[in-house]
């Protein structure tokens, strides 16, 4: 076993341990405060945790695979992400083969570029070749009714759910001095970072929420569960400086970006269901949604992440 494998192991062991707690007291909550499955916070405790529970499995195998097990892992989440946002856009028969495109030519094309490692072509090649092929391909089907939103909707979701979300795969693309071969351990201080920001954004919003920030968007999000939330995020990233190539401080300080933007990643993303009139993205985790809703986190940290390690620590 080699230091990256018993690094990742002793984090995941860690990562068990805390299900293991929750998942007792979940059950504990459930015997005393719902014998009936009638209190709804502890039956949606419960799913949460039991969805905690297969993210974590999927991801420690994902992990495991090394490079295609991640690569893979965040091409599904693109596919399926891309799905449930499409689903919900103004997007008609003359959009199809554009739409086509997006999921079975421009998502293979972008983590394709990934697994080579050609940073020069992958960071521009949704922003720039597909925002302009797109509009091309719609526009050649004639049919001009909506068509600024139909695009518009089209390109966002191609930024959102595959060009933002590749970011994360893209971190093993990053040649950082002293730190090679371990570029897996960032995702998972990525990850492990917004889960546990959104997971204490929830648990302090529940136990002393009172001021809410944008109840028109997220009625849930509090700003006694925010600056908690993020609180905690920070001081458990900055305790995660061993696996990262990272100060103690410039891990907490990373923790601290990558929380705030994906607390804003989260309220935009709101926003985006509150006007088309939908609580959650999806059905397909049970207490989470949709692959969107437990995304949305990453979506909007993964990017900045990504570049703050390059330009700072990564060789040109």
């Amino acid at each position: 076993m080699n230091d990256v494998q018993a690094d990742f192991l002793t984090l995941l062991a860690a990562i068990g341990a805390i299900l293991v707690v929750a998942t007792v007291i979940g059950f504990v909550l459930q015997r005393r405060l719902s014998p009936n499955r009638d209190n709804a916070s502890i039956e949606n405790l419960n799913a949460r945790i039991h969805a905690w529970w297969g993210m974590a499995l999927l991801l420690a195998i994902a992990f495991l695979g090394g490079r295609i097990g991640v690569v893979l892992l965040f091409a599904f989440c693109s596919f399926a992400a891309l799905r449930e946002f499409v689903t919900l856009t103004s997007v008609g028969r003359a959009d199809h083969w554009a739409i086509a495109g997006a999921f079975f030519l421009i998502l293979p094309i972008q983590y394709g570029l990934i697994w080579y490692g050609w940073y020069g072509l992958y960071s521009i090649f949704i922003p720039v070749y597909a925002f302009l092929l797109m509009p091309i391909v719609a526009a050649l089907r004639a049919d001009t009714e909506h068509f600024l939103v139909r695009i518009a909707e089209s390109q966002w979701a191609l930024m959102i759910c595959v060009f933002c979300i590749s970011h994360g795969a893209a971190l093993l693309t990053l040649d950082i001095p002293g730190y090679s071969g371990r570029n897996v351990l960032l995702i998972a201080f990525l990850v492990v970072v917004v889960q546990m920001s959104d997971v204490m954004q929830y648990v302090w919003g529940k136990l002393f929420g009172r001021h809410k920030i944008a109840p028109n968007l997220s009625p849930s999000k509090t700003w006694e569960g925010f600056v908690g939330g993020v609180a905690s995020a920070t001081l458990i990233g900055a305790g995660l400086w061993w696996i990262t190539p990272f100060t103690l401080v410039e891990a907490g300080l990373l923790a601290l970006v990558i929380a705030l933007m994906g607390f804003f990643g989260g309220l935009v993303l709101s926003a985006v269901k509150r006007d088309k009139g939908v609580k959650d993205w999806g059905h397909m985790i049970a207490g989470h949604g949709g692959f969107i809703d437990r995304l949305d986190s990453v979506i909007f940290s993964a990017p900045i992440f990504f570049h703050l390690v390059r330009y700072g620590w990564a060789l040109p």
